[in-house]
């Protein structure tokens, strides 16, 4: 294998862009990253495109020949890839692959995504394609009745917990709700509507109706598997709601430093304790929100760094790893295939997880954040959220945990989120992150994930970056 590295890196910051396209997000996150490196258009031998939901807006193919070309690139290969959250570390991974490989000497991954629309139910819907869609109604049931359904147990703690930090449905501090006007239930009226024909033509309106009534609400039905996770967690290991605010509080504080962060604001323990419970023990300041956004990174061989003099820029990646999750039973009896693919990480960068002085991991909820700190080594099982309560994972700590906010706050666009992990890492990499800069990095990690096929995530990719000489 031949040593790879990344070169150039740039992320729009997320948020919503009514008035951009796809082919405006990638245009603009390509011309970022060619300025980075130093390099022109013509240096791109090959690129692949992240991007999962463009085809529900209807470019369901060649959708990286078609984002691209508005910005000059065209007749090299250009690979589309769908993998759920897990998009834009597929991407890099091949972009890695092809260099590695020898195949060629500059390559690039870009991911840009539009999820937000006026039609907040198409959202959610289309959420439903990163679980078995053929058999989303069958899963769904199983969820209800044997996963989700809360406990006595948890039905107490939710009582506590609400008397306790006044936590309420419509969230804390915010004006109270009005009643719905006669064109607001127009509105929603028609969403629901063009939701249940698009499912309905799909699969079927007899199972569509079926599937209707056992929805969860104004949320993507991810948070409902995360929130179950979580409740497993705090059963098994003793886990609390505070360690998982903790972990949210800090990814926002994070964010409010990183001008690429959808959400610059910061969100007090207390407050993330008082906001609306979305999936217990999951409030809204616990997860990820909707968005758009783009990123992307150059990437090339050793030779190409020593003829542009790139040195100083050059991060090396010492390991990409890909991979999928396996069928197994749920709990925690069995590796997940975060500690698998790390493991394999480590080994091949020929490092161990003390190495790693900086990660960016998936944390479309909190919860996640406090499993994957687990599984990538830097702490015991079970004590995920010990280490976050212990300032161990904020950025003076020994291991700074999502710097850039992560996805809780940073903004999780789909296709774009892996690129945007590796854009932080190498800015880390580089000592150019400005306030929220953590100290002395010498080795990075990134982990993300997408999709869930049974107790486990489908993709993840697993990368370990090297920076330059200082």
């Amino acid at each position: 294998m031949n040593d790879v590295y990344v070169i150039g890196v740039d992320t729009l910051r997320f948020g919503k862009y009514p008035e951009k396209s796809i082919k405006d997000l990638a245009a603009e996150t390509v011309t970022g990253c060619l300025q980075d490196a130093g390099l022109e258009k013509k240096d791109i031998q090959a690129l692949w495109f992240s991007n999962s939901g463009w085809g529900d807006s209807g470019q369901s193919m060649i959708r990286g020949q078609v984002a691209l070309r508005r910005s000059g690139i065209q007749e090299i290969p250009i690979t589309n890839v769908e993998n759920a959250c897990a998009g834009g570390a597929t991407a890099f991974h091949h972009a890695w692959m092809a260099v590695a490989g020898g195949l060629h000497e500059v390559t690039m991954a870009v991911g840009a995504e539009k999820l937000y629309r006026d039609n907040a139910k198409a959202v959610f819907a289309g959420f439903l394609g990163a679980i078995d869609f053929e058999a989303c109604l069958e899963i769904v049931k199983g969820l209800e009745g044997v996963q989700f359904r809360l406990s006595e147990e948890d039905e107490v703690q939710i009582r506590r917990f609400r008397e306790k930090y006044g936590a309420a449905r419509s969230g804390k501090g915010k004006q109270p709700s009005r009643k719905r006007g006669f064109t607001s239930r127009i509105k929603e009226a028609r969403d629901a509507l063009v939701v249940a024909i698009m499912l309905g033509e799909k699969m079927g309106y007899g199972p569509m109706r079926e599937l209707v009534s056992y929805s969860k609400g104004d949320h993507s039905p991810f948070m409902d598997v995360y929130g179950f996770a979580a409740r497993q967690h705090m059963k098994t290991f003793g886990s609390t709601v505070e360690q998982m605010a903790h972990i949210a509080s800090k990814n926002h504080f994070n964010s409010s430093l990183n001008p690429n962060a959808q959400y610059r604001f910061q969100v007090p323990l207390d407050q993330v304790l008082a906001d609306r419970l979305v999936s217990w023990p999951l409030t809204r300041s616990m997860c990820a929100p909707i968005g758009d956004g783009a990123a992307s990174a150059l990437l090339c061989s050793e030779a190409v760094v020593n003829r542009r003099g790139l040195r100083r820029q050059a991060v090396k990646v010492r390991a990409s790893v890909l991979g999928s999750g396996r069928e197994r039973s749920i709990g925690f009896e069995e590796p997940e295939i975060g500690e698998r693919l790390s493991r394999l990480a480590y080994e091949r960068a020929g490092v161990s997880p003390r190495d790693i002085r900086v990660a960016e991991v998936h944390d479309a909820t909190a919860y996640g954040e406090l499993r994957q700190v687990e599984n990538l080594g830097f702490c015991p099982p079970g004590e995920g959220g010990v280490l976050a309560q212990s300032e161990a994972t904020g950025l003076g700590g020994n291991i700074p945990v999502n710097p850039s906010g992560g996805l809780i706050s940073r903004g999780h666009p789909i296709g774009a989120s892996g690129l945007a992990q590796i854009h932080e890492l190498v800015t880390q990499l580089r000592g150019r992150a400005g306030k929220r800069q953590v100290n002395d990095p010498t080795l990075a990690l990134a982990e993300n994930g997408g999709g869930a096929l049974g107790a486990e995530e489908a993709a993840m990719g697993i990368h370990i970056l090297e920076g330059p000489p200082r």
